[in-house]
C-alpha cells in the first residue's frame, strides 16, 4: 500500500502538499494539484481517513434521522441525500428512529461528540424543542416536517395548500360527501394537510362531518381499517382524501373487498406519488411530492451549513404537482 511520503516523492512535491491536495486547500496551484491527483490514482494511493479526519476535527459523516424505512416516501428522499453527500465526499448514515426519543438521543449523541457533521432529520415526531437547541449549536436540516417556532432551515413543500388543491378536484368532480384519512395532530404535515382539507369544503360552502375525519398511523393497513370504518357508515361519503399514498392503497384494499369499484362508487385521492401509485389497479391520483430533489437540496443545505457556520441557511420550498389518475376519473 502507497504512503504519502511515496507519492510526494513520484510527485516531486512536499508532503504538505499531498496533504493540502487531499483536504482541497485553494493555496494549491492547478497544474501541481493536477498532477498529485494523478500520482494518487497510479498508486492508489487510500489516505489514512480516521487520522486525517482527526486532525481537521470532521467526521465526513452525515447523519439521517428517519421513523421507518418500511414508508416507501423516505427511500426517494434519502437517495437525493446520499448523491449528493457522495459527490461532496460525505458519508451518510441513516438512523430509523421509531420516534422513539431515546434512539433519536442516541443518534444526536454522535453529533454532540463529533462522531458525524451534521444531521437531516426527517422524523415527525422527533422532539422539535431538543431540535432547536441542537441547531443552535450545530449543522442541522429538517426536511418535511419541521418546526413553525424557530430558525432551523428546514426544505418542504406547501402542505396546506397541496391538500386543499387535491379535496377540490374531488369537489370539482361532484362529489359532496368526502372524508379525510389523516395521520397523528401533532405532526405539522398533518394539520397542514386537514387544514387544506377544511379549506375546501369551506370554499364550496359544504359542512365539516366529524365522522368524515379519521385519524390513524402511515401503515397501509391502518389506511386499510380506516377505509372500513367509512364504509360501515350508514351515510358514508363518496370520495376519500388520505394524508399518504400508503394509506390511500389500504384503502383501494378495502373499497374492493367490499366489492365496490373505484371511482364509480369511492373515488380516492393520495399523497406523496411513491412508486406503488402508478401501478396500482387503478392507478392512484395524487400529489407528487418532489422526494428525490427534496433529499438533494436537504444534503446541500446541510453541507453549506457545514462550510460556513456563521452563514444563515434560508429554508426552502419546492413545487409539487397533484398527478390525476384512474381513482378519481369518472
Amino acid at each position: 500500500m502507497a504512503t504519502i511520503q511515496e507519492v510526494a516523492k513520484e510527485a516531486g512535491v512536499s508532503v504538505a502538499t499531498v496533504s493540502r491536495v487531499l483536504n482541497k486547500h485553494a493555496s494549491v496551484s492547478p497544474k501541481t494539484r493536477a498532477k498529485v491527483e494523478k500520482v494518487i490514482e497510479r498508486l492508489q494511493y487510500n489516505p489514512n481517513m480516521l487520522g486525517r479526519n482527526l486532525r481537521c476535527a470532521e467526521s465526513r459523516m452525515l447523519l439521517v434521522l428517519v421513523p421507518s424505512i418500511s414508508n416507501p416516501f423516505y427511500s426517494k428522499i434519502v437517495q437525493g441525500i446520499e448523491d449528493v453527500a457522495r459527490r461532496h465526499q460525505y458519508n451518510t448514515l441513516l438512523c430509523t428512529t421509531d420516534s422513539d426519543v431515546e434512539r433519536e438521543k442516541v443518534y444526536l449523541d454522535l453529533l454532540r461528540n463529533r462522531m458525524a457533521d451534521g444531521v437531516i432529520s426527517m422524523d415527525p415526531a422527533i422532539d422539535l424543542e431538543n431540535i432547536r437547541q441542537l441547531g443552535d449549536e450545530y449543522p442541522l436540516i429538517q426536511c418535511c416536517e419541521y418546526s413553525e417556532s424557530d430558525q432551523t432551515p428546514y426544505v418542504s413543500i406547501d402542505n396546506q395548500t397541496a391538500a386543499y388543491k387535491a379535496v377540490k378536484h374531488l369537489l370539482l368532480m361532484g362529489h359532496k360527501k368526502i372524508a379525510i384519512i389523516n395521520s397523528d395532530e401533532r405532526f405539522l404535515y398533518a394539520r397542514h394537510r386537514q387544514e387544506g382539507y377544511l379549506r375546501a369544503l369551506r370554499e364550496f360552502g359544504l359542512p365539516v362531518e366529524d365522522r368524515y375525519i379519521l385519524h390513524t398511523d402511515l401503515h397501509f393497513e391502518s389506511g386499510h381499517r380506516a377505509m372500513k370504518t367509512l364504509l360501515a357508515l350508514p351515510d358514508r361519503p363518496t370520495a376519500v382524501f388520505a394524508v399518504s399514498d400508503t394509506l390511500a392503497i389500504g384503502a383501494l384494499r378495502s373499497i374492493k373487498e367490499a366489492g365496490l369499484t373505484v371511482p364509480r362508487d369511492m373515488a380516492v385521492v393520495g399523497f406523496d406519488n411513491i412508486p406503488f401509485a402508478s401501478m396500482m389497479n387503478p392507478s392512484l391520483t395524487t400529489v407528487a411530492q418532489p422526494m428525490y430533489e427534496i433529499g438533494c437540496e436537504a444534503a446541500r443545505m446541510l453541507i453549506r451549513r457545514i462550510a460556513s457556520p456563521g452563514e444563515r441557511v434560508e429554508s426552502v420550498v419546492l413545487d409539487y404537482e397533484l398527478l390525476i389518475r384512474e381513482s378519481t376519473m369518472g
